[in-house]
Parts: C-alpha cells; sequence; structure tokens
C-alpha cells in the first residue's frame, strides 16, 4: 500500500523542482478556487494548475492526480504541490493512514523530521508531516509539506515540496493550499 509513497515522493521531487531564478511575494490570500471532480482546494496569486499532460510529460506516475506549481521560483525552484489517489483494499480510518505514510518516508535517504502538527481535512484530523530529505541522488535536499487522509476506499496523500529554507510567505502559500484541501463537492451559493 505504501511503498509508492517512496517512488511518489522522488518522482515529485525530480520533476517539480526546476532551476531558475525569481523573487518572491507578500501577500497570501485565495486567488482562485480548484474543483475537478474529485479534489479541490484554493489557490493563492502567482500559483498554477499543471494539467495531467504536462504531469505524463514528466514522467509523474498516473496516481498523481492534481498538482500545482509556483510560478515563481525560491532558491532557483519552483515549489509545487501534488495530490495522489491509491485504492485501497480496505476502508482505513484517516488517522491511521496518515501515520502509517509518515512512518513510510521516514527511510528516505537524508529524512530529517522537523515537525508533526494537527491538520484536518474534511472534518477528519489527520497529522501534517514536516520534514526535509534527499530522494535523488546529486538533487539538493527539499523540505516536504505532507498529509495523508483517506475516502472511503482511497487514500489520498498531498506533498507540497518546496526549498529547504522557506519564506514565510511560501510557507504560507503552501500552508493555504494544503489547508483548504478538500473531496467533498464545494456547495455553490445561488
Amino acid at each position: 500500500m505504501l511503498c509508492s509513497v517512496h517512488k511518489r515522493i522522488a518522482l515529485l521531487s525530480a520533476c517539480f523542482l526546476l532551476v531558475s531564478c525569481g523573487g518572491s511575494g507578500d501577500t497570501v490570500a485565495c486567488d482562485e478556487r480548484y474543483w475537478d471532480g474529485t479534489v479541490g482546494t484554493c489557490l493563492p496569486n502567482g500559483w498554477e494548475i499543471l494539467n495531467a499532460e504536462t504531469l505524463r510529460q514528466r514522467g509523474v506516475p498516473d496516481e498523481t492526480i492534481a498538482a500545482f506549481q509556483s510560478s515563481e521560483s525560491f532558491s532557483g525552484q519552483f515549489p509545487t504541490v501534488a495530490v495522489t489517489r491509491e485504492r485501497l483494499a480496505n476502508v482505513v480510518d484517516a488517522a491511521q493512514y496518515s501515520n502509517a505514510n509518515m512512518r513510510s518516508v521516514e527511510v528516505l535517504d537524508g529524512y530529517e523530521h522537523i515537525d508533526t502538527r494537527e491538520f484536518t481535512i474534511d472534518g477528519e484530523k489527520v497529522s501534517l508531516h514536516v520534514f526535509t530529505g534527499q530522494p535523488i541522488e546529486g538533487e539538493p535536499r527539499r523540505r516536504f509539506y505532507q498529509v495523508s487522509t483517506t475516502v472511503e476506499d482511497t487514500g489520498y496523500t498531498l506533498t507540497a515540496v518546496s526549498p529547504v529554507s522557506i519564506a514565510k510567505t511560501l510557507e504560507d502559500n503552501l500552508m493555504l493550499i494544503l489547508g483548504e484541501m478538500t473531496f467533498k463537492e464545494p456547495v455553490v451559493e445561488e
């Protein structure tokens, strides 16, 4: 069930954090609502939706169902948030799935735990796991913000990838995207 987590983290690191130069913004607020029929969130200004074709061209596994990337680079990297999905053999409690995914990444090369925070997605209490690692030899270490949850017999993992040294504005952007994640269709107000 969780062996593919390592592969997904390594591919996300390789495929999304591209080298470039750029600046940073100051204000963090919801600029665009996103809903694709399965997952929704709120994107701050300067974040783009990566379409399925772009993801496949970058070699991202089919389990990745949504991805968002900053249009600005930070420390020469473009931070990214990706959502992966896996079918589970049985219905699993969201907190148990979250804890199992946290344990599964502890074996990554260069893994270093930074923080674990309580987190809620669609009313389910799970954990936000913040850590650094170097899943691809020769690539720089990365900072990961990872949250896992379940919806019926499907597990979802939300992974934000950034440079190890992170500005508060970038962290606020990542936390906005992760904090607004939902797997429930939004209610349209008339």
